[in-house]
């Protein structure tokens, strides 16, 4: 098996040369913190990653079923920032799995965004019970060694789902993004994908706001550090060695959650959030989830 192996006068803000990047398992480099638009409209979304992109995002995170592929697509063309220094990923919906479907499916979200190329093309559910991710993947392979996508991975596997995916097919997943934060840290997964070279991107990375950011644990170590609770659950993901997508459309919080790489987090801080892990999932579990 093998593993994955014109530019505009933009205002650059400082924070993005902060950032830092993880090299995928093909040397391809991927910001380590990102912009997500789930459960964003299209026309807001064409808003919101101007705005991302102004604070200093260069990595967002979109997908078919979102339905703001479009409006993702128009902030991107009208930023003004170079295609190469752009990172973006978009995700193949569960009704397009199957070989031939899924080329389809990405040629209509190529389109839709507008863009050459993605940088990162994800399987964005298993479906154990259908059984055709294995083909699916495949026709994402094509899609890589044509040149259409820098890095291709899946999102929401479980390890099972890897350990067979990585017996039936010749690329070593770049990438699988899964629910994770701190009541849900997935040590498991975690722990499989560092032992194959799989980097581990968070979905809902500050849990989707319900409790987690009111946690008295957290409120105090946001106060020791004099940054918001989500501000320190970010800066953990990054500690962790995690990619996170945090979403927001405010601005002002657009901005906060990129502001986290001027303090560090000690081992008591990490061990007291160690102490939050409930186990408990917010969405669905992939081994049952089966939504076209």
């Amino acid at each position: 098996m093998t593993s994955l192996n014109k530019k505009a006068d933009v205002r650059i803000d400082p924070l993005v040369s902060k950032v830092p990047s993880i090299k995928l398992n093909n040397g391809v480099a991927m910001p380590q913190l990102g912009y997500g638009v789930w459960q964003v409209e299209d026309e807001q979304a064409a808003t919101a990653v101007g705005q991302a992109l102004d604070a200093g995002y260069r990595s967002i995170d979109t997908a078919m079923i979102y339905g703001n592929e479009e409006g993702t697509g128009r902030a991107l063309a009208a930023s003004g920032v170079a295609r190469d220094e752009l990172f973006v990923t978009t995700k193949l919906w569960n009704a397009d799995q199957g070989h031939d479907a899924t080329l389809r499916a990405f040629d209509t979200s190529l389109a839709k965004l507008g863009l050459e190329y993605v940088d990162l093309y994800l399987i964005h559910w298993p479906l154990p019970a259908r059984d055709t991710y294995i083909e699916t993947y495949r026709a994402l392979e094509e899609i890589y060694a044509d040149g259409r996508a820098k890095a291709i991975g899946v999102s929401n596997f479980l390890p099972e789902h890897l350990e067979r995916l990585m017996g039936e097919t010749s690329i070593v997943p770049a990438v699988n993004q899964i629910e994770l934060h701190p009541q849900f840290p997935q040590a498991a997964s975690r722990a499989f994908h560092a032992r194959h070279n799989i980097v581990t991107e968070a979905w809902s990375p500050i849990g989707q706001g319900r409790g987690l950011l009111e946690d008295p644990t957290l409120v105090k170590l946001a106060a020791k550090h004099g940054k918001s609770p989500a501000q320190v659950v970010l800066r953990w993901h990054v500690q962790l060695g995690n990619v996170a997508i945090p979403k927001s459309v405010t601005p002002s919080r657009i901005a906060e959650n990129i502001d986290i790489f001027d303090f560090e987090l000690d081992d008591a801080d990490l061990t007291a959030l160690a102490g939050l892990d409930t186990g408990t999932r917010l969405g669905p579990d992939p081994a049952a989830f089966d939504v076209v």
